[in-house]
């Protein structure tokens, strides 16, 4: 596979580049001619010790020695631009060649796992699990995808293109790229998100989950319009209901987008039914074709609700189907039978939207809600529940002063509402941000019966605490089990089926204990809370909240869900994708099906296969156990540093994502104006690393970790530890490619600054030492020496884009050390984050 990664993407790209030099535009050629140069002088410059400043000095002095300031900075905008497009070729390139540069009928793939069971006279298993396991990837709102709607769909006809060799076409793609704006003028509003995201359930997961399912049942010879889980596999959908810090998200945004999902799914049966009416040209069928298809039209197009939900659709399908069978011995009854099991799959739905707020926000409605009648707020929690329990009624809302109360109580009447239209699937779950306590879980519940519960028999919400801290996911288990004994909770749970799903989040983990001990923690919270649902009787669903780099959960998750073991519960994964990782994973049909097999097969495969790689034994926990409390201690130390907030917020690029109008939600969740730890959200803050080359949260503690247990002469017990282990193994695996897309020579100019040179020292040492250790104890001579194709990749992107990082840094290091902000410099750092960001593809 490497050497066709050199031939498909590497050598391609080097020959396409070369188009941008032709392209009809001022100046190109004069630009795409200095770039290089510009790359060796960075290149260059870096490994002689120069800083951003002298080699962007140097550079003009030697290419441009009469031009103006404004000459001169114009020049480093247009190799900006023209860099944002070299990202952009490369990985249309790259996703061009996906299926001849991954192995989609290999390991972990549907095909493979099947082959396995059959030869390991394990199908029946399989066919049993499949008919309870579930995947579901949920789409979220955070905002790290950088480029517009209109250069998504340039990208997607450059690939298409670049497929074909059509020399042309590509000639003309990357002359509308040129011309085509990177940046968005305005901030999205959360329906605006939304429309973009639902491109991705009709463009490419509604053919891929298909795909997918037809695939694996006719494989196993199952029967498709009785399969009796067609939630296999599922999309989440976050966009229009994530209020979590994000005030513009209404109970309005979440009615539209819900009939947003409802419409764009009736959208894909229209396209799918018109052609199966072209088949289904007989008598006694073709009559309940016609009828089903003038119903999805008028429901779709007519806003006249033939089919108020699936049940209808389907009830007139399987009648359809009786009369194929009867008349005509079956003709075309797969192509029937696949937009059946696709009217399953997705229903009136689509994608299954949650709602989400921190716990804070229902505190301070709580608060307003007992003032208003009169209720002086007891001291103690259980008390505080006591109390919230006993609410028969809520106040009206013009009681209300708050207006934010106000729209938290509408939202939930916005459940009930797309509930109604678009059926239970499409909302059922609250997710309660930044849980700390019962309380917390409670506060939601009893908002929930008061709200959605009124005349009817049980509530029909999931409430669903997320805990995302060192200390909330050690509590959580006896939170939780303190829960399932009250018998109010328990009754509810049992009218949902005995199933809790709870959420743990790795971004904020990451962010409050560092790379290590999150990752534990959350392991053991997982096996923990395993333990204390079972003896409650109550079946534990786990949705974990991830990122795209390995410092918020991402990286090579396929592994991880692999390496759970026994001890944690496995009848789904659940896991949050987005931006780029979205576009970079699941963007097109073959990297969608790839990376959804890849997820599926790892769960399947766990429950199938329980192996010593898998199960960590007493020892090999209590070895990770202590790793990562040394690793937390070290994280700890830098975290408390005093510089450590300062350094975010006035050398790194953190305060511009808040401008960079990717997202609608705001910059951090506190309104004061300084910045505090604990209000910034995990995208900006593991972001801010990335820009700067330094990716403090995906390795920082690991290396001085190791090596404290090297000191007592256990380098062996942990070298034998990542060979025996496929989840420290993973955790390490990911560790380097963090580790891997540092550049720590662009920000050397630090060490010489009064304020930050200690602080500088601090990181670069712990990169050092990660480095180091890392490779002693997997005993490789690289880092990523055993994944050569991904690490290529890396190492062109990071090529690519290291005028970009010069530049960035030329701008920083000339504010600090003129202490002052020049707009121009402020713009410079502001436009070169996309480049640097998109050729990451999971930066944040």
């Amino acid at each position: 596979m490497y050497k066709t990664y050199d031939t498909e993407v590497a050598k391609r790209f080097t020959i396409y580049n070369s188009l941008f030099l032709d392209l009809p535009f001022h100046d190109i050629f004069r630009t795409g001619t200095l770039l290089p140069i510009l790359g060796t002088a960075c290149q260059k410059g870096f490994e002689s010790g120069k800083t951003p400043r002298e080699i962007i000095e140097g550079y003009f002095e030697e290419m441009m020695p009469n031009g103006t300031e404004d000459e001169k900075n114009d020049l480093l905008f247009q190799m900006i631009q023209y860099v944002e497009r070299q990202v952009v070729l490369f990985d249309s390139i790259e996703d061009a060649a996906y299926e001849k540069i991954n192995d989609l009928g290999g390991k972990g793939s549907a095909k493979a796992l099947i082959t396995r069971a059959e030869s390991d006279h394990k199908k029946e298993d399989l066919i049993e699990k499949l008919k309870t396991f579930s995947v579901r990837l949920t789409l979220t709102a955070h905002p790290t995808q950088f480029y517009p709607g209109s250069v998504l769909g340039i990208i997607t006809d450059l690939e298409n293109a670049i497929r074909q060799d059509d020399l042309g076409q590509i000639n003309l793609l990357l002359q509308q790229l040129g011309k085509t704006g990177f940046i968005n003028r305005e901030k999205p509003s959360p329906l605006e998100e939304a429309v973009s995201l639902i491109w991705y359930l009709e463009n490419v997961f509604y053919q891929s989950i298909s795909d997918i399912m037809f695939r694996l049942l006719t494989s196993l010879n199952q029967p498709l319009h009785t399969w009796e889980n067609p939630g296999l596999l599922k999309v989440g959908f976050w966009p229009g209901g994530d209020r979590d810090g994000n005030p513009f998200v209404t109970h309005s945004t979440t009615v539209e987008v819900a009939e947003k999902l409802k419409k764009s799914v009736l959208r894909c049966y229209y396209r799918d039914i018109r052609k199966l009416r072209r088949r289904m040209t007989f008598s006694h069928v073709e009559e309940i074709i016609v009828k089903a298809l003038k119903g999805i039209y008028s429901t779709l197009f007519e806003d006249k609700p033939v089919y108020k939900n699936k049940e209808e659709l389907l009830d007139d399908l399987l009648q359809a189907r009786e009369a194929l069978i009867k008349y005509h011995n079956g003709l075309f009854l797969e192509l029937l039978d696949e937009f059946i099991l696709k009217v399953k799959i997705f229903g009136f739905h689509f994608g299954y939207m949650d709602m989400r707020q921190d716990s804070r926000k229902h505190d301070s409605l709580w608060e307003e809600i007992f003032k208003i009648k009169g209720i002086e707020l007891a001291e103690t929690e259980p008390e505080q529940i006591e109390q919230v329990l006993a609410i028969q009624s809520l106040p009206d809302l013009p009681y209300f002063k708050d207006e934010f109360h106000k729209e938290m109580l509408q939202s939930f009447g916005a459940i009930e509402k797309v509930q109604e239209a678009n059926g239970e699937d499409v909302l059922h779950r609250y997710i309660i941000s930044n849980c700390q306590s019962a309380k917390h879980l409670l506060e939601v519940f009893k908002l929930a019966q008061l709200t959605l519960g009124e005349g009817k028999q049980n509530l029909t919400l999931d409430v669903v605490p997320l805990f995302e801290t060192i200390d909330d996911l050690a509590e959580a288990p006896e939170i939780m089990d303190w829960l399932y004994k009250l018998p109010v909770y328990k009754k509810h749970l049992a009218s949902r089926g005995n199933k809790q799903t709870i959420m743990l989040g790795f971004s904020d983990g990451t962010k409050d204990g560092g790379y290590l001990k999150a990752n534990w923690s959350i392991l053991r919270a997982k096996e923990e809370l395993t333990r204390v649902s079972k003896d409650n009787g109550i079946e534990v669903v786990f949705f974990d909240g991830r990122g795209g780099p390995p410092a918020r959960g991402g990286g090579n998750m396929h592994n991880f869900y692999a390496s759970l073991g026994e001890k944690v519960e496995n009848s789904e994964i659940q896991v949050t994708i987005q931006g780029q990782t979205i576009s970079a994973n699941y963007g097109k049909q073959a990297s969608c099906i790839y990376n959804f097999e890849q997820l599926l097969s790892a769960g399947l495969e766990n429950h199938l296969y329980s192996d010593a790689e898998r199960n960590l034994s007493q020892t090999q926990r209590d070895l990770i156990e202590e790793l990562a409390n040394l690793g937390y201690e070290s994280y700890k130390d830098f975290k408390n540093h005093p510089k450590f907030v300062p350094y975010l917020e006035h050398v790194t690029p953190l305060k511009y994502f808040g401008k960079t109008n990717i997202g609608s939600r705001p910059l951090k969740r506190g309104k004061g104006e300084g910045l505090k730890f604990e209000d910034l959200r995990a995208i900006p803050f593991v972001g801010s690393w990335a820009q700067m080359k330094q990716n403090i949260p995906g390795y920082y503690g690991v290396g001085s970790a190791i090596e404290v247990m090297e000191k007592a002469g256990r380098t062996e017990e942990l070298q034998k530890l990542y060979q025996d282990s496929l989840f420290f193994r993973t955790l390490l695996g990911n560790s380097m490619q963090s580790l891997n897309k540092c550049f720590y020579p662009a920000t050397s100019y630090l060490k010489e600054n009064k304020e930050y040179g200690g602080f500088w020292e601090l990181m670069f040492e712990e990169y050092e030492r990660s480095v180091q250790k890392l490779k002693e104890i997997s005993q490789l001579d690289e880092l990523m020496g055993d994944s050569k194709m991904i690490k290529t990749s890396i190492a062109i992107r990071e090529k690519i884009v290291l005028p970009l990082i010069t530049i960035q840094q030329y701008a920083i290091q000339t504010m600090l050390e003129e202490g002052k902000s020049k707009e121009v410099l402020q713009k410079l750092i502001l436009r070169s984050m996309f480049g640097i960001i998109n050729a990451a593809r999971n930066a944040a």
